[in-house]
């Protein structure tokens, strides 16, 4: 669960590494209904750039998750190639990842004190996982579609193996946006991610971002069944930025933790981050 996702399109799509012309990468943290014990934490770092004259993009993400008594850290290699269509280009991605998953089952309580799944903790299983997507992308709108895990051998993890996938799920992503420029240093900026698991509702995030004088973001958003989200973030100059989000919840949760917070730091580096400055990129 992470609101900036339209400021971090590594975390969702491998088809996203070396979109820009520069290197870029962001550190992200997320306290998620911050007054529970044991509370949902997520923290995320990316970074990704080109080579060969920029027809690969290459990237890393690491992230670390805890829930309740599980706890997962996963790293990934990201790789992407790109053709040029209509007024943009088709980038394709693949993530060669692995994650480790660990379970403190022994913490839990429960009925029956004789279930076996309940009998060990898990510690430290690795979990080799692939992932690809696509994302396509003009200087004025965008639209991406992936699965970060696409295939995992986690026969290891799962109490009754069934195979691959048989105990992390695929999930799909669809995401787009677009930006309207009124004037030089006013830019317009709506976003949309459907998030996609057979098991689960249809989940979908619907955002509207609003930039001034080229350094300020303003947000809000919509996730359905969710939340309200509202979004800052502050360009402190061409390679630095600072992003915030608070998450109003909306379920029955909020009658024991309302809000959820998230704070993310980038800084775009390299060859090309000049041009940036001159022809600044929104997405």
């Amino acid at each position: 669960m992470v609101s900036q996702y339209m400021f971090n399109g590594l975390v969702l799509n491998p088809a996203y590494a070396g979109s820009h012309g520069y290197w870029s990468s962001s550190i992200l943290h997320r306290s998620q209904w911050v007054k529970f014990d044991k509370a949902p934490s997520t923290q995320t770092i990316c970074a990704d750039g080109t080579v060969a004259n920029e027809k690969v993009g290459l990237g890393i993400t690491f992230s670390n998750d805890a829930l309740g008594i599980t706890n997962t850290q996963d790293v990934g290699l990201n790789a992407s190639t790109k053709v040029s269509l209509g007024q943009g280009y088709l980038s394709a991605g693949l993530r060669l990842g692995v994650s480790r998953y660990s379970a403190n089952l022994t913490e839990a309580i429960i009925r029956d004190d004789q279930d076996p799944v309940y009998a060990q903790n898990i510690s430290g299983v690795m979990v080799p996982r692939i992932g690809a997507g696509l994302y396509y992308y003009t200087p004025t709108w965008f639209a991406g579609a992936s699965i970060p895990n696409l295939l995992s051998s986690d026969k290891n993890v799962s109490f009754q193996s069934v195979g691959m996938n048989s105990f992390y799920r695929a999930h799909l992503y669809l995401n787009g946006g677009a930006v309207f420029k009124p004037s030089p240093d006013f830019a317009i900026k709506p976003s949309m991610l459907v998030k996609v698991q057979g098991n689960a509702p249809i989940q979908v995030d619907i955002n509207c971002n609003v930039l001034f004088m080229n350094k300020f973001w303003f947000g809000a958003g919509y996730r359905t069944g969710d939340a309200l989200v509202t979004m800052l973030e502050w360009n402190i100059n061409h390679q630095l930025r600072l992003g915030y989000a608070f998450d109003y919840t909306l379920t029955s949760i909020s009658d024991y933790s309302n809000n959820s917070h998230e704070v993310m730091l980038g800084y775009d580096f390299g060859k090309g981050v000049d041009i940036k400055a001159r022809s600044p990129r929104y997405f």
